[in-house]
């Protein structure tokens, strides 16, 4: 026996509460494009914003948009369609991207935190052997 297609649990049982559920998540996703769309767009476009922490922040919009991207269509087009079923190979590629995703966003954090953690310790490296102006 192979099998070709797993069966996913509804979110809800009433067609109403199925197409509550399709504009709730079409609502969140736009926000989410649009707010990814807006950093993407204003962080590359603007010269002043090509810094270390932009492109961390420019990287997590587009890994949160991957991730976004990679499950919630399929369950907004169940909801919308009503219907169950996935394919083995559009589960294990929804599984392998979501992880994917999720492992790079992980990572990403965990070198911002490190960046941050540096920044705090040592706030003004030499450079050069320019003598580091006075804080505060």
């Amino acid at each position: 026996i192979s099998i070709t297609h797993f069966l996913l649990l509804p979110f809800a049982d009433t067609r109403e509460l199925q197409l509550w559920h399709f504009w709730l998540f079409l609502g969140i996703s736009l926000a989410a494009l649009l707010g990814n769309g807006l950093i993407i767009t204003s962080t590359a476009c603007d010269q002043h914003l090509h810094t270390p922490m932009y492109f961390f922040l420019l990287n997590l919009s587009v890994l949160d948009l991957g991730s976004i991207s990679t499950t919630v269509p399929k369950s907004m087009a169940n909801s919308l369609w009503d219907t169950r079923a996935i394919s083995y190979t559009g589960c294990a590629a929804q599984d392998f991207f979501f992880l994917f995703f999720i492992l790079a966003e992980f990572s990403l954090l965990t070198i911002m935190s490190y960046d941050g953690y540096v920044a705090l310790v040592s706030p003004c490296p030499p450079l050069l052997a320019s003598p580091c102006p006075a804080l505060p």
